[in-house]
């Protein structure tokens, strides 16, 4: 029952970050929303018993990924899309 709750729970918060992610004009704000998704994901993985996923995803995706993908915005200068 607590599984369902929390998977329940975690469906909520994690599609309207998904939608807010691709749907954002502001690239920065786009890279934090993609982030929080991402480490949400990351802690339903870890939730679900899937630990060794979850710290992968927590490592390649959220630390490399992003940063990168924020470090390459900053340098850019692209604040947001036409």
């Amino acid at each position: 029952m607590i599984y369902t709750i929390v998977l329940i729970l975690f469906a909520i918060i994690l599609i309207p970050l998904a939608l807010k992610t691709v749907a954002e004009k502001n690239l920065t704000h786009s890279a934090v929303y993609l982030m929080v998704f991402l480490v949400m994901l990351s802690a339903l993985f870890i939730f679900l018993g899937g630990s060794i996923i979850g710290a992968v995803e927590l490592l390649v995706f959220v630390g490399a990924v992003v940063t990168l993908l924020v470090f390459t915005l900053m340098l850019s200068g692209g604040k947001e899309l036409e």
